[in-house]
């Protein structure tokens, strides 16, 4: 059972809260929900997420908007008094496209275009009755706000599927995000540009310079690009678009007018160096339990360089990432990996084109694969058996190199090829070889984006010695085909992907493959069998899907993924399990249509069911969910889930024991979300679950606050509390005295787990903020006495397990994690970071009831870890 208290996690237990909001999740993809923390931290700049809109057949015909050439540079000052402002022509038939799709816009906004040979500008004029009321509020860049803010779409290859955002607020916070796939935007692309804004006695204005080289374009006379201008006006909550964004179509970027007039452009050069510097003091523990603080100085460089008009070369040497926020705190208890989202601005920017759907969420979210750039610098994984604590705790990257690009022809190219570095522990031991990673991957579309094929390979190659031979494999691929198509008025889509594996090493390692978490052939009642002498493990994967995501008020998804015994990913990407089949539906109502009760409203039902590739039932459950908007902005969600409908057996709870039956239970969640343009916004959210006659039973509370104090100053406050009864939860395996057989034990554990987040952010000047972050966890386990499966796949609890006299013991966990982060953006492209990062961490298999006074003092009584950095870099356009 996974215990990770942030909101988003709260809904992906598959154990407890399980599935009760199984398509929160979801939602978010459609709809950025108002004062959700990821909502505000990110968001994107429809306020749309990802599920968005498509060219509608039988839309009027739009006029494109005209670009004119300046002979002069415009003055970056939010005003309109350069020459070219006065003759440029004006766009300004926006339209209302939220709350109401193609209503009157409440104001007027108008917008002109001009270009130079380097650069392309924007003047807009959001007009406004009530200068005074006008929500401006500060934030570090690429964080968004509750403000009002406009946006410019440009789609520079005009094949409607790829562009770039450009958005800013009236206070001048800057975010930008690269689009692929016509709809998924990718918010850690940060380009290199200029935007002045100013609040007037008319409304507000926004004057771009957007930089060609920022961008990619084919090399010809004249150039046609995708355009589209948004704007929002968050007190009014009113959405406005030229041309008119449909939000019950498929797609964004295909729904972008013309932009034309571009004469005679000259290829830009593409080059940018940023080096940097880096000083860092880290807590070390020593032998003997001392702990010294050595000082460390190093240099490093980002490398961004145009290979042609179409593909761009990003590499690092000697990259480092201590700015980076540390990841949130988890007791894993389940067989399962636990999964963390990449941090790590190199691998982020540009994460989509190394996207295979191999493995995905509800309807499409959340996918997994191939590629999950978290192994790539890992912590060693020889740790636990020749490290000590003096070893180091992250594997280092000597160098990273990664080329992106698109054809004209709608070929997408995308390559990456890393080296870390070999890491020794105790007595000169290796804990993590020298490995080389590498993935390539190209897509081409069809019919003008209406189709598209793919194909992926992955590679690692690890050079091995005496010590890491008998543990990892020296190499390991993937590759696989994929391929969609949309149909329907662009409305539907059906998906397709085939992949295989191949892994090899010595028999050791392979044998210890065979039966880890991921595989388990040594249970003794899945017809598979370990064998010892096998020097490499095969496996392949499949996956179809029928989507409808546009069109009326429906939307529908239905999957099916297989899994052969044998597939294995998880040197380069994640994988929970092998040997699985999947089935899943998803059917939603999407109201989109303001009324007197709501503004809008998502109803949805789920159905899933999972087997072991032989057809054991491993799963199944059915859930419905309901999120409301209300007219005051307000957020009303509920969910309730039934799983073990039918008869299914867990063939992993037991650790390479037999398959045990899940119980049958139910979950249910209930939240209330604020208003988000208020100083307070409150969050709760509240859910439990009952099962197994009467056996397991949870309750969970997350209530989450966030106060903005002023337009610089802002904190949020969310908790999350966790009582849990479980009925049977695994503990350990031990090998019986007389017969030599497994056995596993069980036990029924009573838990309390609670952690807090806390947040501050300051911001100065859209250039220089502070963020501090911290978060508590504490967890408290008390088993009871040990059991042993009897008839594990009986109905009846009491036939299941034998209850032995063994006292089961427990545990007390506490962790702290906390960052502090000053980032100062002196001059564009580069920044000074400020860092410290505090930790402490403890486990004890011990028993104890739950105090919270004594517990949060038992956790600031552990040895601390700090780490002080401080980075400076500086971006060079030679």
């Amino acid at each position: 059972m996974i215990f990770s208290f942030t909101r988003t996690a709260a809904f992906a237990v598959r154990e407890g809260r399980a599935r009760a909001f199984a398509s929160l999740a979801a939602i978010a993809a459609i709809v950025t929900c108002a004062g959700s923390a990821s909502a505000q931290t990110t968001g994107n700049v429809r306020g749309e997420g990802t599920g968005a809109a498509a060219v509608v057949p039988g839309a009027p015909l739009r006029l494109p908007a005209t670009a004119v050439r300046a002979t002069s540079t415009p003055t970056l000052d939010g005003l309109d008094n350069d020459a070219v402002w006065q003759g440029a022509p004006m766009v300004d038939a926006f339209q209302e496209y939220q709350p109401r799709v193609g209503g009157e816009p409440r104001f007027r906004t108008e917008v002109r275009v001009a270009y130079d040979d380097r650069a392309l500008y924007v003047f807009a004029r959001m007009h406004d009755s009530a200068p005074d009321s006008i929500i401006a509020l500060l934030s570090r860049r690429d964080v968004r706000t509750s403000s009002d803010h406009f946006i410019v779409v440009l789609d520079s290859y005009h094949d409607r599927r790829t562009g770039y955002e450009f958005a800013v607020n009236p206070a001048g916070v800057k975010r930008d995000y690269l689009v692929y796939n016509d709809s998924n935007e990718d918010g850690t692309w940060d380009a290199i540009w200029d935007v002045a804004t100013r609040v007037d006695s008319l409304g507000w204005t926004a004057e771009f310079r957007l930089p060609f080289s920022q961008f990619r374009f084919p090399e010809q006379s004249a150039h046609t690009f995708g355009l589209m201008f948004l704007r929002e006006i968050a007190r009014t909550g009113e959405r406005v678009s030229w041309p008119l964004f449909r939000r019950d179509a498929q797609g964004f970027i295909s729904q972008a007018g013309d932009l034309v007039g571009l004469q005679n452009i000259p290829s830009p050069r593409r080059l940018e160096v940023t080096p940097y510097v880096l000083t860092k003091n880290t807590t070390r523990a020593s032998d003997g339990g001392a702990r010294t603080h050595p000082q460390q100085s190093t240099v490093g460089a980002d490398l961004k360089m145009g290979l042609a008009s179409n593909l761009t070369l990003d590499a690092a040497v000697n990259p480092d990432f201590g700015q980076v926020e540390a990841d949130p705190s988890v007791l894993n208890l389940s067989a399962f990996e636990q999964y963390f989202e990449e941090r790590r601005p190199f691998f982020l920017e540009g994460a989509g084109i190394f996207e295979f759907r191999n493995f995905c969420g509800d309807i499409d979210t959340g996918c997994r694969g191939l590629l999950y750039s978290r192994r790539i610098g890992r912590a060693p994984q020889l740790m636990g058996r020749y490290g000590d604590a003096a070893s180091p705790q992250q594997s280092t990257i000597l160098g990273a190199a990664k080329v992106t690009g698109r054809t004209r022809s709608g070929l997408s190219v995308g390559m990456l090829d890393v080296v870390t570095e070999r890491m020794v522990g105790a007595e000169g031991r290796t804990i993590e070889p020298m490995t080389n990673y590498a993935v390539a991957r190209l897509q081409q579309d069809l019919a003008n984006g209406q189709s598209g094929v793919g194909a992926m390979v992955t590679a690692v190659h690890r050079s091995l010695d005496e010590w890491t031979t008998p543990w990892l494999r020296r190499e390991a691929y993937t590759g696989g085909i994929d391929g969609r198509h949309r149909f329907g008025g662009r409305n539907y889509e059906a998906t397709f992907s085939l992949s295989g594996s191949m892994v090899r090493g010595d028999a050791r390692s392979i044998h210890q493959l065979q039966t880890d978490g991921v595989h388990r052939y040594q249970r003794p009642d899945d017809g598979l069998t370990v064998d010892s002498t096998r020097t490499s493990l095969a496996g392949l994967a499949q996956r179809v899907s029928l989507s409808k995501f546009g069109g009326g008020v429906t939307r529908f998804q239905f999957v099916y993924q297989r899994f052969t015994p044998g597939y294995e990913t998880n040197d380069l990407g994640f994988q929970a399990r092998a040997d699985e089949q999947i089935a899943r539906g998803w059917y939603a109502f999407q109201l989109l249509k303001p009324t007197t009760y709501y503004r809008r409203a998502f109803i949805n039902s789920n159905i899933g069911t999972n087997w072991s590739a032989a057809g054991l039932n491993t799963w199944n459950s059915f859930n419905t969910n309901w999120h409301i908007e209300l007219p005051t902005q307000w957020w009303l969600h509920w969910g309730i889930t039934a799983q073990s409908i039918a008869p299914a057996y867990d063939d992993r709870v037991a650790r390479g024991g037999p398959a045990v039956r899940v119980p049958s239970g139910f979950n249910y969640s209930v939240g209330v979300e604020g208003d988000p343009r208020r100083v307070l916004i409150p969050t709760l959210f509240i859910g439990g679950r009952r099962g197994d006659e009467g056996r397991h039973r949870s309750f969970w509370v997350e209530p989450n606050l966030q106060f903005r104090a002023s337009s610089r100053f802002s904190t949020s406050l969310s908790a999350s509390w966790q009582r849990a009864d479980i009925s049977a939860q695994w503990v350990r395996n031990r090998t019986d005295n007389v017969t030599g057989a497994l056995q596993s034990l069980f036990a029924p554990l009573d838990q309390t787990t609670f952690s807090s987040s806390i947040r501050l952010n300051f911001t100065a000047t859209p250039t220089l903020s502070l963020q501090v972050w911290g978060q508590p966890y504490l967890s408290t386990g008390d088993y009871d006495r040990l059991m042993l499966p009897a008839a594990p796949r009986a109905a009846k609890y009491a036939d299941r397990w034998r209850v032995t006299a063994e006292d089961g013991g427990g545990f007390q966990f506490r962790e702290w994690r906390s960052n502090v982060v000053a980032r100062w953006e002196y001059r564009p492209g580069s920044t000074v970071f400020l860092v410290w990062q505090h930790g402490r961490s403890g486990y004890e298999d011990q028993s104890g009831q739950f105090a919270f006074g004594p517990e949060m003092r038992d956790l600031f009584g552990l040895p601390p870890n700090n780490t002080f950095l401080l980075k400076v870099s500086y971006w060079l356009n030679p």
